[in-house]
């Protein structure tokens, strides 16, 4: 009882039984027909949402007032330059991968200016921030849409027994980062800036400097999704990034890290990401009316999000 007791209490849990629970309530629907191909479209998209929720999550557990809403402009910005600059060139794959990376490393060392230099709350500093990327990537784009060079896009695509290749290197990433959070001094300071960044401060952290190293990793990785979601969706357009604004922030909540900082949790990234999916992906097929998915989207979210919390609060 005690053992199941503590099971229960682990906030990345929920979001885990939420996908599943989401998941066996579509097949059921249908008799289990598609049931492998709503997974395998659930694991590719969800890829993608635990990229950026990746570089958000470590934001957000700086603490209270930390999170990145350049996000969505930061990833059309990279892809836009980095399909542009290949120009469906298979051989400047390398390059335009690159380049994708620079920018978003570009972007963070932005936002990290406004929200250090000009003492600007981050929320603001990186929402402010956002409009001149977006716009950037227009002046750049001028009304182009540049297809990926075949072999980036069918790498974005690919399976290995059914199971997307692009989910198994973000498993990968997703592991390698849990080591980051948790094995490392960088990691470490993170969840002690979060925790008490006063206390961090006196003990020695190097406070600013982690803070910077955040911003930038964040802007990193959502460059580097800009550039995988442009090869997955034959070329980057100026609103590939809206559905990743609130969604990036949704799935790092929802997976169980603390928005009042010094708290995060990676394995419920991938629940999260996997149950945002699936749950759409359910309503659609009971034929919800857009207002009724929206509403019913809402509400089961804010279901998961306390019962996790009730855990945590509970541990």
């Amino acid at each position: 009882m005690t053992r199941l007791r503590a099971i229960g209490q682990r906030p990345w849990l929920w979001a885990w039984l939420g996908a599943m629970a989401v998941w066996l309530a579509t097949i059921t629907f249908t008799g289990g027909q598609g049931s492998g191909q709503v997974l395998s479209a659930a694991l590719t998209f969800g890829a993608f949402f635990v990229i950026v929720a990746l570089g958000q999550m470590f934001v957000i557990t700086l603490g209270p007032g930390n999170v990145d809403l350049s996000i969505p402009a930061c990833m059309t910005l990279a892809g836009t330059v980095a399909m542009k600059t290949m120009d469906g060139s298979s051989a400047m794959i390398p390059v335009g991968l690159v380049l994708a990376l620079v920018v978003g490393f570009g972007v963070g060392l932005v936002n990290y200016a406004l929200i250090r230099l000009l003492r600007i709350p981050p929320i603001i500093a990186t929402l402010s921030s956002s409009f001149l990327f977006q716009s950037t990537a227009i002046w750049w784009n001028r009304g182009l849409r540049v297809k990926p060079p075949d072999p980036l896009a069918d790498f974005t695509t690919a399976k290995i027994a059914g199971f997307p290749v692009i989910a198994i290197l973000v498993i990968a990433l997703a592991v390698l980062m849990h080591v980051v959070l948790t094995r490392t001094i960088y990691g470490r300071s993170v969840l002690a800036i979060g925790q008490n960044m006063r206390a961090a401060h006196l003990a020695g952290i190097k406070v600013e400097r982690i803070r910077a190293a955040t911003y930038v990793m964040c802007a990193t990785l959502a460059g580097l999704c800009g550039y995988l979601l442009s090869g997955f969706s034959g070329g980057a357009a100026l609103n590939m990034g809206e559905e990743y604004l609130l969604s990036s922030i949704a799935v790092v909540v929802i997976g169980g890290t603390s928005v009042a900082g010094g708290f995060a949790n990676v394995p419920g990234l991938w629940g999260a990401a996997l149950f945002l999916f699936l749950l759409v992906t359910m309503l659609n097929t009971f034929g919800a009316g857009a207002g009724v998915r929206l509403v019913l989207t809402g509400v089961i979210i804010i279901g998961v999000i306390v019962a996790a919390s009730g855990g945590k609060h509970r541990a």
